[in-house]
C-alpha cells in the first residue's frame, strides 16, 4: 500500500544538506514498513537494526562512539554485510531503546554524512522525556511525523482502479466549489463509513482488503490496542500503568456525551486533574490520542489563547474508537447509531485528518451556550469549522463565531455536496483531507 509520506522520504533522500531522518509515530502506524520500502526501492542495499531488546546491538553504541566510520565498519560485521556510503540505507528501529545510538546521530550529521541514516520511534517523547541519559541531536536531524493511513490513503488502497481519478475529481471540485455528481457522492460518503470502520492502521486495512470481513478488522484492532496497553504495562509502574489503562479505556465513554469535554472523574468517581495528568501526558507522548485545547478567542495567533484546563481527548485513529467502542459496522453502515456516539465518531475522524495534515484542532465556546467543533490557524487566517454527521445546515455556533470575530470565511463539514453560500464552505466528510 501506497503511503505519502514515502514521497517525503524520497524527497529527503535527495536532500543536498540531508541529515539523519527520525520518523516519529505510534506503533503500527507503518514507520517500518515505509523505511524497508525506501531501502529496497531507492537503496543498492539496506541495513536494519532494530534495537528493542537487543543488549549485543545496543553494546556497540554503549562502550562510546568516537570514530563513526569504526562504528559502520562495527555494525557492518554484527551483521555480516557491508555498509556503503550512500549506497545502502541504515534503518535503526525503535531507536529510544538505546540513548547513546541517538547520541551518535550528532557525530554521523557532522562528520559522516555521506552515511544515510533513518530513524523509526514509537515511544520516543516518552523516553526522551523520562531518561536523562538522552542526549537529544537537536538541529542535527531531520523529523517526520508519521499518523495512521488518511481517508486519502484508504482510497488510495482500496480503490486500486481507479484512485487518481477519485482524488484529483475531489481535491477540483474542493477547490471550485464544484458539485460532485451525485452518483460519486454518495459512492465516496459509502467509503467514508467504511473508513469509519476500518480506520487507518495498516495491517487492518490490509486485512479489509484482502477479506472484506469485518470480524477479522475488528479482532485486528483489538489486538493493537492491546499492543498499546502492554506497552503501557511494560514501560510503566504498576501504578502508572493501570492509571494510563484506565484514561484510555475511558476515552469511548468520554466522548459519547453531548460536551465531550474530557472530565477526569469519568475515568474513576472522584478523581482529579492531578490524579491522571500524568497518564494524559502518557497518552499523548506515545502518540495513541489527540488533545485538542479549548481557544478562549478566535484571534491570531490561537496558540496565545489556549486554555490548557479545558480540552477533549480523541484517539489517534477512528477505527480502533468505533472498535474499541463496539459500535455495531452495520449501524454505520446505514448511519442508523444514534445518541452522541455519531456526532462524536465524526468528530474524532474530522480531528484526525486535521492533525495527518499538520493541522493543530482547537474547539472554542461562549459561556457554555455555543460550541464550535474545531478552529483551525490556516497561514494568517483563522478558520472556523462546523462538523456534521449528516446533511444539517444550522449553524448558529458557526454564525455567533463569525460575528464576533469578523471572520468572512468558514467551514461546514457534512454530509452535503461541495458548495459555497454566505461565507460558508460546504465540504463533504470524505474531502477533510483536502484542509492544507
Amino acid at each position: 500500500m501506497e503511503r505519502l509520506i514515502e514521497k517525503e522520504l524520497l524527497k529527503w533522500k535527495n536532500k543536498p544538506d540531508r541529515k539523519p531522518l527520525m520518523i516519529h509515530g505510534a506503533r503500527q502506524v507503518g514507520k517500518t514498513h515505509s523505511m524497508l520500502k525506501l531501502g529496497k526501492e531507492q537503496y543498492k542495499s539496506y541495513a536494519y537494526f532494530f534495537f528493542e531488546n537487543n543488549e549485543e546491538l545496543k553494546a556497540i553504541f554503549n562502550k562510546g562512539v568516537s570514530d563513526i566510520h569504526v562504528l559502520f565498519g562495527e555494525l557492518a560485521r554484527y551483521i555480516g554485510q557491508e555498509i556503503k556510503p550512500k549506497e545502502t540505507l541504515v534503518i535503526f528501529d525503535e531507536i529510544q531503546a538505546c540513548p547513546s545510538a541517538i547520541t551518535a546521530l550528532k557525530r554521523i550529521q557532522e562528520t559522516a554524512n555521506e552515511y544515510h541514516v533513518i530513524c523509526g520511534g514509537s515511544l520516543l517523547g516518552l523516553a526522551l522525556f523520562r531518561d536523562a541519559n538522552y542526549s537529544f541531536p537537536v538541529g542535527k536531524i531531520d523529523l517526520l511525523n508519521m499518523y495512521p493511513m488518511s481517508f486519502k490513503e484508504f482510497l488510495m488502497a482500496t480503490q486500486a482502479e481507479k484512485p487518481a481519478m477519485l482524488i484529483d475529481t475531489i481535491a477540483e471540485n474542493f477547490e471550485n466549489n464544484t458539485q460532485m455528481p451525485n452518483h460519486w457522492h454518495e459512492f465516496l460518503l459509502q467509503q467514508y463509513k467504511k473508513y469509519l470502520i476500518v480506520g487507518g492502521m495498516p495491517e487492518c486495512v490490509m486485512e479489509y482488503i484482502k477479506n472484506d470481513d469485518w470480524n477479522t478488522v475488528k479482532a485486528k484492532q483489538l489486538a493493537i490496542c492491546e499492543v498499546y496497553t502492554n506497552d503501557m504495562v511494560k514501560y510503566c509502574t504498576k501504578t502508572e500503568a493501570m492509571k494510563n489503562i484506565a484514561t484510555y479505556n475511558s476515552i469511548p465513554s468520554q466522548l459519547a456525551r453531548e460536551n465531550r469535554k474530557f472530565q477526569f472523574n469519568l475515568i474513576k468517581s472522584g478523581a482529579r486533574s492531578k490524579d491522571f495528568s500524568d497518564s494524559l501526558f502518557w497518552l499523548e507522548k506515545a502518540n495513541i490520542v489527540i488533545k485538542t485545547l479549548k481557544v478562549k478567542e478566535g484571534k491570531m495567533p490561537l496558540g496565545f489563547y489556549e486554555d490548557l484546563l479545558s480540552f477533549k481527548i480523541y484517539m489517534a485513529d477512528v477505527g480502533l474508537l468505533t472498535a474499541k467502542g463496539n459500535l455495531s459496522p452495520m449501524s454505520i453502515l446505514s448511519g442508523d447509531f444514534g445518541g452522541e456516539s455519531k456526532g462524536a465518531v465524526t468528530e474524532n475522524y474530522v480531528a484526525q485528518e486535521l492533525t495527518a495534515n499538520s493541522k493543530k484542532p482547537y474547539f472554542w465556546e461562549s459561556n457554555n451556550t455555543a460550541e464550535l467543533d474545531f478552529v483551525i490557524q490556516l497561514d494568517n487566517e483563522i478558520l472556523p469549522i462546523e462538523t456534521k454527521s449528516s446533511i444539517s445546515t444550522k449553524s448558529k455556533s458557526l454564525d455567533l463565531f463569525r460575528n464576533k470575530y469578523g471572520i468572512k470565511n468558514s467551514m461546514r463539514i457534512s454530509a452535503k455536496n461541495f458548495g459555497f453560500e454566505n461565507g460558508i464552505k460546504s465540504v463533504p466528510l470524505y474531502a477533510v483531507w483536502c484542509i492544507k
